[in-house]
């Protein structure tokens, strides 16, 4: 569906909060770091591609760069996308043993 080279540069790293591990214990749901201007579709090829697991649901959300200061000078962070995937049952997701 899309090319091999464009796998690896879909997703970028999990993303670590409480939220995130909540959701994962009740849910069966992993939080990553995606690419800006990847679809769903795309995400759910990689997901499928790199770890062998079968996708039931995903949602996106575009996380706003904040505005940060160093004295007078006024900077932001960048913009970055966060992707909500849901597995299917008795699905796992082992991003620990993936990483060699």
């Amino acid at each position: 569906m899309i090319p091999e080279n464009r796998v690896l540069q879909v997703l970028h790293a999990p993303h670590v909060s409480e939220k995130a591990s909540l959701v994962m214990e009740k849910h069966n749901t992993v939080v990553l770091k995606v690419a800006k201007k990847t679809t769903k579709a795309e995400i759910k090829h990689a997901i499928y591609k790199l770890f062998e697991a079968k996708v039931k649901k995903i949602r996106t959300i575009v996380v706003k760069g904040k505005i940060k200061r160093h004295g007078r000078r006024i900077g932001f962070r960048s913009n970055w996308k966060k992707a909500y995937i849901t597995l299917k049952d008795k699905q796992d997701l082992d991003l620990m043993s993936s990483v060699k």
